[in-house]
């Protein structure tokens, strides 16, 4: 089969891109995480890849996450939930998570870009990176019991 650049996810791309070699195993959990519209930890990837392949095990996706990793392909987030969560590096965003159900929100806010930049200014520094998550209820919503950690 003529596998054409269109034919190929942005992360396979990616991969090729950095001469990662790629088994079919490994197309399939890429192909998995493009077409992700959440930010998967690697178990829920597991699931959905082995629905596509019965042979994925556990540890090839534990493998492959932390390769597409090391390599600025995939960013882990650690939401506060116990779980690596990941996501295709892709334009700069913030997170606001909501604690009741884990669901995350991307978004983008000049604003607090502005205020970030001024404050590293203030502070004697040019801002090279950042990464802002926030934690909330939605409105009028039970807030969250808190863990007795």
């Amino acid at each position: 089969m003529d596998r054409t650049e269109e034919h190929l996810s942005r992360i396979e791309k990616a991969c090729a891109d950095k001469g990662l070699r790629m088994t079919e195993q490994r197309r399939v959990i890429a192909r998995v995480m493009a077409e992700a519209y959440d930010h998967p930890d690697a178990e829920e990837l597991y699931r959905r890849a082995i629905a596509v392949d019965p042979h994925i095990s556990i540890a090839t996706v534990y493998r492959t996450v932390k390769l597409f990793e090391d390599a600025g392909i995939l960013e882990r987030h650690d939401f506060r939930d116990g779980r690596s969560r990941y996501e295709e590096i892709s334009e700069h965003h913030d997170h606001l998570i909501d604690v009741t159900t884990g669901r995350v929100i991307e978004f983008v806010n000049e604003e607090i870009e502005k205020i970030q930049r001024r404050v590293a200014e203030e502070l004697g520094f040019d801002l090279v990176d950042h990464r802002l998550e926030l934690y909330g209820v939605p409105k009028g919503g039970k807030k969250p019991v808190p863990s007795a950690e």
